[in-house]
């Protein structure tokens, strides 16, 4: 459909929670799905990152996760559960911010539940950085952005400075 201009840092629709998607919906959610997977790719094309979005960042305020790493998945309502009680300490970066690292903490595992397309119910059990992009994701869905979950008050990077930083950097 169509590249959607991603929300940055600073815009109050990010903070906003999302409305829930239901079965009736469908049909007016696919074309925010195929906005989501135009809009990655060329965040792609542009930064040599990406592997996940949420709907808000393109301003559409449902809750919907557009992944493509090995193969795309939609994820439309997701909830994570059974989140592990170890944690991992990382760089995270975000669309919505991208020239700033955040070190924050997440589970190193999780399971997240989730329609698909078609509104079966699915669930899949994430571990390390796929539990983290599914964490920063679903928070997007919550108004919640990575800056809020910043370890401290040194926790800030530009991107051009990763040579200093200590601690794997995830891409979004």
């Amino acid at each position: 459909m169509a590249v959607r201009e991603i929300l940055l840092l600073g815009n109050p629709k990010l903070f906003e929670i999302c409305e829930p998607v239901q079965e009736t919906q469908l049909g007016q959610i696919k074309p925010i799905i195929q906005d989501l997977y135009d809009t990655l790719m060329a965040f792609r094309e542009k930064y040599n990152a990406g592997r996940a979005i949420a709907a808000p960042q393109i301003g559409a305020m449902k809750r919907v996760v557009y992944m493509r790493v090995d193969k795309p998945v939609v994820f439309i309502n997701p909830a994570l559960d059974l989140k592990s009680t170890e944690m991992m300490e990382l760089w995270d970066d975000c669309m919505s911010f991208p020239d700033l690292l955040v070190k924050v903490h997440r589970h190193q595992k999780c399971r997240i539940t989730y329609r698909d397309e078609n509104w079966n119910e699915q669930s899949m059990t994430l571990e390390g950085d796929l539990s983290e992009l599914l964490q920063h994701e679903v928070d997007h869905l919550d108004g919640i952005l990575a800056v809020q979950r910043a370890i401290d008050d040194k926790s800030f990077a530009l991107r051009s400075q990763r040579q200093f930083l200590n601690g794997e950097r995830k891409t979004e």
